[in-house]
């Protein structure tokens, strides 16, 4: 499986390393690799996100600070694509099944 962001999840990517990096700019490279390296376990584990009420739509938190990925599995095409990525304190874009 191969990974591929929506121009959104990419923008959201760069929204928080740049908010973190006003504050804390080592702090910032660690949170993006830990979001990426969650990303990887999705690669390799497509289901282990939780459904999400619209189809095909699964959410994962990601370990270290718990940002929610939102992403679908395209199996027949081989790819994970991410929808977004958000900070839990945030509105939720998307409910639990």
């Amino acid at each position: 499986m191969k990974l591929r962001f929506t121009p959104r999840a990419t923008q959201d990517l760069i929204d928080i390393a740049d908010y973190i990096n006003q504050h804390n700019p080592a702090g910032a490279l660690r949170v993006r690799a830990a979001i990426l390296e969650s990303l990887q376990n999705i690669v390799l584990f497509p289901r282990v996100g939780r459904l999400q009420n619209l189809e095909g739509v699964r959410k994962l938190v990601t370990r270290r600070y718990s940002y929610l990925v939102y992403y679908s599995a395209d199996e027949a095409a081989g790819e994970i694509i991410v929808l977004s990525i958000q900070h839990p304190a945030r509105e939720r874009e998307h409910e639990d099944a």
